[in-house]
């Protein structure tokens, strides 16, 4: 025979002709062994049955295969997973994600969503999206395994995390927060865990690493230190100053209960006196506090900041504006 062929438990039968083997070298002339000898060797006496690796071994397997058969070992099967690929369908390089893991966790990305990516690239089970490990345990079957490389999106890894994040606790992403991202959190900012974790419920739903959600939470308590006034101009209604000097003078009073339901009915009080949109009150007012017009509920954005801070900022967007 002319050819030699091994069956793969992914990618089938693959053939190669003898002319690709020649008198490959098992041992140096100091007598130290090679690569393929030694894995050889190494397989067969920890009973190695099935090995599961990257496609980049492919050319190393029949010269594996003619070594246990030589040693009179029992050749185990083999499943050669594709490779994992860049956008363009190109070698993954640093650009693209090849860097290493704790990179990902400074990012924000949680170990059991990066897992669960990193499973569904190349396999799948039907249109499921987000396994728990105990589904993966069930489902997972190499015949399922795909034959072609699978295109690295970060994009969807963060699509993937955001999910993990949106069904993780507040104080769970607290304790991950103070762990891996900013265990010196609790001196930066003057919030005790309750009102961390209060915050934290606001924005999870809204971020897609938790790096993002450390920056909002280090944004929403150092406020905005300046305004990019032509722009906000061009953005905001003509009257917004007279409707923020009506927020203040509806804020000023000492007997106010400063809690997130009392605030939302003076905010609405106000829009109705200013004959606006709740919306149209809203968004000025979360510009002053987090210095952008879309975000959190803004009421409970305005308990959260307590309300010396809060009229401070409110005032600094409407001197900006004048």
């Amino acid at each position: 025979m002319n050819q030699f062929f091994f069956d793969d438990l992914i990618k089938g039968r693959i053939t190669f002709e003898r002319s690709y083997f020649d008198d490959f070298i098992i041992a140096r002339s100091d007598g130290r062994p090679m690569y393929n000898f030694v894995v050889v060797v190494d397989d067969a006496f920890m009973r190695i049955t099935h090995i599961i690796r990257g496609e980049d071994h492919i050319a190393n397997t029949p010269k594996q295969i003619l070594l246990y058969q030589a040693c009179g070992y029992q050749v185990p099967q083999f499943a050669h997973l594709p490779m994992i690929l860049g956008p363009g369908g190109h070698r993954l390089s640093k650009r693209d994600g090849a860097v290493a893991v704790l990179d990902y966790q400074k990012d924000g990305y949680l170990p059991d969503a990066f897992e669960n990516y990193l499973i569904r690239l190349g396999w799948s089970h039907g249109d499921q999206e987000i396994f728990s490990r105990a589904e993966v345990v069930n489902y997972f079957l190499l015949e399922n395994v795909g034959k072609k490389g699978a295109i690295f999106d970060i994009a969807k890894l963060a699509w993937v995390n955001s999910m993990y994040i949106k069904h993780k606790s507040d104080a769970e992403l607290l304790a991950y927060i103070q762990r891996y991202l900013a265990p010196a959190l609790r001196t930066e900012v003057g919030w005790d865990m309750q009102t961390l974790c209060q915050v934290i419920g606001l924005y999870k739903d809204r971020v897609k690493t938790i790096r993002e959600l450390l920056d909002e939470i280090l944004a929403l308590w150092h406020g905005p230190s300046l305004f990019d006034v032509p722009q906000l101009k061009t953005t905001l209604h003509n009257q917004v100053v007279q409707h923020l000097d009506t927020m203040l003078t509806a804020l000023m009073p000492h007997e106010i209960i400063w809690q997130a339901a009392d605030l939302k009915l003076i905010m609405q009080q106000c829009a109705s006196t200013c004959g606006i949109k709740f919306v149209d009150l809203a968004g000025p007012v979360r510009v002053a506090l987090i210095g952008k017009s879309t975000g959190p509920g803004v009421s409970e954005l305005l308990a959260l900041v307590g309300k010396r801070e809060a009229l401070r900022r409110i005032m600094m967007l409407k001197s900006a504006l004048l």
